[in-house]
């Protein structure tokens, strides 16, 4: 929904080429780096440094094009769009929009801001100037049916001015309107079914405490768990687990890896949780309102705590890695999640997740499912406890309690339990991963 511009990576009158740098971008979850997509003259910037709250598609520099003087931009041009509410005309007022637009729209709307006309009917990209992409996206002029007086055959404003200003341009206005890409929004809650939370002066001196206002990240977590578990019908299911195989597994595995591999007991963990998935497909499930969506693919998101919050970098396709990339894979994504460096296809598209605790001593917990996926895993700390075998004697054995949080409209209580005893069985019998 909005942004930080952290910082501009260009200066007004820097030549701009496509795929250079121009901004960083701080959303709640990771920094990304804005590319430009046209070739121009960086003539204006219209939102500097360190701004909060950049929203969705706002307009932050302007390009100008070749030849052009950026002394001779002329901002009106651009005013519609700065306008308070032109951003979303099909939204209403106060609704979300999906995540995943993020960072990635913030710099579609600086760039390339009709995403409609950047190709003509034979999938020929269309050479436009961005000063005359956004005078024809406001005038309503197809650039497909315009040629160029510009360099190279490149439409530039004054091609697109000549255009609407021709009587067919209300026509082609109109012939537009219908293809023009309608915003989807994300569902959203309203505020009467969240109270309103807030410290009563009267109750809480405002002296007696300290006041952090809350983050990007601190606020998107606090947002989707309230809805996630507002709007999904959790179920805990809980087992214990008997780890002594496979941490003689682990340990026999590191002794004979390669230099600089170590294979840990969160890896075997999230291989165990990939592979049930497949033997228990069922499982592997996203509801959604057009139907369930039974995943093709092991997609296994992983709980990693940064400041101020969490994040959940995703292995995809988990089964089909072998124990040393996956643990490569997995120091990476966590390495740059605590950066906020993560892609966001890094952090979207899990199929399930795992969060681990036990380094922390915790013996059991249960987790909120992190939607749209249809469980999560809660895992708790090894240690050692008196078990009674099938010859009815007592020994001592690493147990590990673990509790699958499911999403009963998409998973029932015997799906989960066969899905458990799915993971029970690799955990147990590490070398079944092999076979």
């Amino acid at each position: 929904e909005e942004g930080t511009l952290a910082k501009w990576l260009k200066s007004e009158g820097d030549p701009v080429e496509p795929g250079d740098l121009i901004a960083e971008i701080e959303t709640d979850k990771a920094t990304m780096e804005v590319e430009a997509v046209d070739e121009g003259v960086l003539a204006k910037i219209l939102v500097p440094e360190g701004t909060e709250a950049v929203k969705v598609n706002s307009l932050i520099a302007i390009l100008a094009e070749e030849g052009e003087e950026p002394s001779e931009i002329d901002e009106t041009a651009f005013e519609a769009d700065q306008a308070p509410g032109h951003a979303d005309k099909t939204t209403e007022p106060g609704a979300e929009k999906p995540d995943m637009s993020g960072a990635q729209t913030l710099a579609a709307g600086t760039a390339e801001l009709a995403p409609d006309q950047s190709k003509n009917t034979s999938g020929e990209r269309i050479k436009a100037s961005p000063l005359a992409r956004r005078l024809a996206h406001l005038h309503g002029v197809d650039l497909s049916g315009l040629t160029g007086s510009g360099p190279h055959g490149r439409i530039v404003k004054k091609d697109v001015e000549a255009a609407a200003a021709e009587p067919k341009a209300s026509l082609a206005a109109k012939t537009l309107a219908p293809d023009t890409p309608t915003t989807v929004s994300a569902p959203r809650l309203d505020g009467d079914l969240i109270l309103e939370q807030k410290l009563d002066p009267r109750v809480y001196d405002p002296d007696s405490y300290r006041l952090e206002p809350l983050d990007g990240m601190r606020r998107t977590v606090a947002r989707r768990l309230t809805t996630s578990f507002m709007q999904i019908p959790h179920f805990p299911l809980n087992i214990d687990l008997q780890l002594d195989k496979l941490l003689s597994a682990r340990k026999n595995i590191n002794a004979r890896a390669p230099e600089g591999v170590k294979v840990s007991v969160n890896d075997l963990l999230i291989k165990a949780s990939a592979m049930a998935l497949i033997q228990v497909p069922e499982c592997n499930a996203s509801f959604s309102d057009a139907g369930i969506a039974y995943h093709k693919g092991a997609h296994i998101s992983v709980a990693v705590a940064v400041e101020g919050g969490l994040i959940t970098p995703v292995i995809r396709d988990a089964e089909t890695k072998g124990l040393a990339a996956l643990s490569a894979e997995m120091k990476d994504l966590a390495s740059r999640a605590r950066d906020r460096k993560l892609k966001p296809q890094e952090y979207m598209g899990g199929t399930f997740s795992l969060s681990n605790l036990g380094m922390f001593g915790i013996k059991s917990f249960a987790s909120i499912i992190n939607p749209p996926e249809g469980m999560i895993l809660s895992i708790g700390a090894g240690e050692k406890r008196p078990v009674i075998d099938a010859d009815e004697a007592i020994s001592i054995a690493t147990l590990m309690s673990v509790t699958l949080t499911c999403d009963h409209r998409v998973i029932g209580g015997a799906e989960g339990a066969k899905w458990l005893d799915a993971f029970k069985h690799y955990v147990e019998y590490p070398e079944t991963m092999l076979l």
